[in-house]
């Protein structure tokens, strides 16, 4: 039976498209390296809770695959284990600040694993490639909202440009080899189980301790947090839609976000940005404790504002995301307790 295969299963939102596909009676396969970028064990509890949903009596299988994309031979392996009907690619080196510190760990993850997975699907002639891209690609763009028809040609941190390579990579492949793509650009995804690196994570576990909070640019970012459940929903419709060519593409007027190739680019986003100190005021209101700001400047590789403008994914698959962040903040507040015990 055909099945789809979820790269970054243990990861935040790897881990949530799955249990939503399981719940669907969707077979999954999972892959992941389990890296230690972060707790080991809650990529291993992630990884339980898929377990345990594949159970319940509707759900669909669930197989759990260890390794690395980065290892062709695993790849292809894998590729030649199974008949994906689809590929929902989500597994890559996440973090902006941290790609300045170790930018090679972004080359193999992000820019070595995604041509294997490139290849993979192939060869394989996969009916539809659908992979995450950032909100990062646009870079020193001030113009906003972020439109995906907008030029995205000045990155300003490895981690973006690695995910506008995939961007080309995809197209590339979609224009050769006519393997339809669809390219993510998700806008700071937040909710219940999300990484240790994050905002939400780090605010609300200092907030609870006592601990000071370190908040960049004064706390006057501007962020389009979006709730994961918004990102999955977005995730599953845009997969189910096979990216189809443009017939009003013209290469004298050259529209980025679509081609003559079966390749599509889309902004998952919350269309409406919050500055950061109004999410740590949420926060604060959550846990029923203030925070103390420790402001600090602007850090290398972040931008000042993200803002989505999803016209393109309204029109394509009538979606919008709409949790507030009160609503999705109240959410993870409540699970990071349950979990942690504090």
């Amino acid at each position: 039976m055909p099945t789809q295969l979820v790269t970054g299963t243990a990861g935040f939102i790897g881990f949530h498209l799955a249990k939503k596909l399981l719940e669907l009676g969707i077979d999954v396969v999972g892959f992941d390296n389990v890296n230690d970028y972060y707790s080991v064990s809650l990529k291993r509890d992630r990884l339980s809770e898929l377990h345990k949903a594949a159970m319940l009596p509707s759900s669909g299988h669930f197989e759990f695959i260890e390794g690395d994309l980065a290892d062709e031979a695993a790849v292809d392996g894998l590729f030649d284990a199974h008949n994906f009907e689809r590929v929902l690619h989500l597994a890559a080196q996440a973090g902006v600040r941290y790609s300045i510190t170790h930018p090679r760990s972004y080359i193999q993850s992000n820019i070595v694993g995604f041509i294997n997975i490139l290849e993979a699907c192939r060869h394989a002639e996969v009916p539809h490639l659908t992979y995450a891209s950032s909100s990062s690609v646009y870079g020193a763009n001030t113009s906003t909202p972020f439109s995906v028809h907008d030029n995205v040609d000045h990155p300003i941190s490895l981690y973006a440009a690695s995910k506008k390579s995939n961007e080309l990579m995809a197209h590339t492949y979609s224009h050769l080899y006519r393997l339809p793509t669809t390219g993510l650009r998700f806008f700071t995804v937040y909710g219940p189980w999300g990484r240790p690196d994050m905002a939400l994570y780090l605010f609300t576990r200092a907030i609870l301790r006592g601990e000071p909070i370190s908040v960049f640019n004064d706390g006057k970012m501007l962020r389009d947090f979006t709730y994961v459940d918004d990102i999955v929903e977005g995730i599953y419709r845009t997969s189910e839609q096979i990216a189809a060519p443009s017939t009003e593409w013209s290469g004298d007027r050259p529209d980025p976000a679509t081609s003559t190739a079966p390749y599509r680019v889309y902004n998952i986003g919350n269309n409406e940005p919050v500055e950061l100190g109004r999410f740590i005021d949420v926060i604060e209101q959550c846990i029923g404790r203030k925070a103390v700001r420790n402001l600090m400047p602007i850090q290398p590789g972040d931008v000042p504002a993200t803002y989505a403008n999803i016209d393109a994914l309204q029109s394509a698959v009538g979606f919008c995301p709409g949790t507030d962040i009160e609503t999705g903040i109240s959410r993870f507040v409540d699970w990071y307790r349950d979990y942690y015990q504090e």
